[in-house]
């Protein structure tokens, strides 16, 4: 024998075999009997043969076994977001035992980057997941589709030619609101996910309303007008992380007229609220009520819980991944909608009196 790395031909030859025979024992499928496959699986294990190379059995398949996840914003963003990691760890879970890999596709870090990763224009992938939908419009989704690559949108708009696993996040908003006038709240705030990819900061006025891309965020919002509130003030933030929140509460609250409740249109961006409405002295939920959305576990809150919009974070993505295993198939595109779960906590209560 030679001192190079024993081949299938090397196998197929120690246990007079064809090499064709041989490479049905490894497959597992075809006819075989038993006997020939496991004096094949033999011969490979005396040779030191480790099975056929997955990558050259992929692509005789026509196929690259990556599934491409656009997580949509810079990785050391998503990365601090508990939403994201509990999605991807659902995403993961379903697809590490199809065999299939996974190629984490970074969004912009800045403005000023390219919207388009070239690794979307150019890697192998069989499918793309694309993280949080984006818009109608989007560069990273018409790249997609120029490629011809199935697509599954997070939380996207509808599309007859792609996949969509949302949630009933508009109707759980609504929910919420009305909850809060429930109790008494007329003067309602709500803080914001980005609008558009520039990640702007501030109140937004009639002219940043009306440039609203992100259907995430506009879901939420239209959420809060469906309760039949106009709320006070709308601050948008760059990303979904405390320290949004915490700028947010210290531009809403420090007037007079402050709104006695906010709407978050995430946990992390609630939890940042409650934090800095309490370095301005006030408490909460006796003098401002803050709501979130996500149902997060936030061990470090403790002893508060927030009052949120809970949503199913892995069920979330473990849908995701079978939809790809369908797509993978040649099943064509469908949608799901997710429920969600109002869960009270003790960031929430009746509008103060005075």
């Amino acid at each position: 024998m030679s001192s190079q790395r024993p081949t299938l031909a090397d196998v197929a030859a120690s246990a007079g075999v064809s090499v064709s025979t041989a490479s049905l024992a490894f497959s597992g499928a075809g006819p075989i009997a038993a006997a020939t496959r496991q004096r094949v699986l033999d011969a490979a294990q005396a040779l030191g043969y480790a099975g056929p190379n997955p990558l050259g059995r992929q692509l005789r398949r026509g196929r690259s076994g990556i599934v491409g996840v656009i997580v949509g914003d810079a990785l050391r963003r998503a990365f601090r977001d508990p939403v994201s990691i509990q999605v991807l760890d659902g995403i993961t879970s379903t697809l590490g035992p199809m065999g299939l890999g996974v190629l984490l596709i970074a969004g912009p870090h800045d403005p000023t980057d390219p919207p388009v990763d070239p690794l979307v224009e150019l890697a192998a992938m069989d499918v793309a997941v694309m993280m949080w939908g984006g818009t109608t419009d989007d560069p990273v989704l018409s790249a997609l589709r120029r490629r011809g690559i199935p697509t599954v949108l997070v939380e996207g708009s509808r599309h007859p030619d792609i996949s969509v696993i949302g949630i009933a996040d508009r109707a759980g908003i609504a929910d919420v609101t009305r909850q809060l006038l429930g109790l008494g709240h007329t003067r309602i705030a709500t803080v914001t996910l980005p609008f558009t990819n520039d990640r702007s900061e501030g109140l937004v006025d009639a002219a940043r309303l009306d440039a609203l891309e992100w259907e995430l965020t506009r879901r939420r919002l239209d959420g809060v007008f469906d309760a039949g509130v106009q709320p006070v003030a709308i601050w948008e933030t760059p990303a979904s992380l405390v320290e949004h929140g915490a700028t947010a509460a210290r531009a809403l609250l420090a007037g007079p007229d402050r709104p006695t409740a906010v709407v978050c249109q995430s946990d992390l961006l609630a939890a940042g609220v409650v934090l800095g409405a309490r370095e301005l002295g006030l408490q909460v939920p006796q003098d401002v009520s803050v709501v979130g959305f996500d149902g997060l576990d936030l061990p470090w809150f403790k002893p508060d819980v927030l009052t949120s919009v809970a949503q199913p974070l892995a069920e979330k993505g473990r849908a995701v991944g079978r939809e790809v295993a369908r797509l993978l198939e040649g099943e064509p595109p469908q949608s799901l909608d997710l429920p969600v779960e109002l869960v009270w906590g003790t960031t929430a209560g009746p509008a103060p009196t005075a």
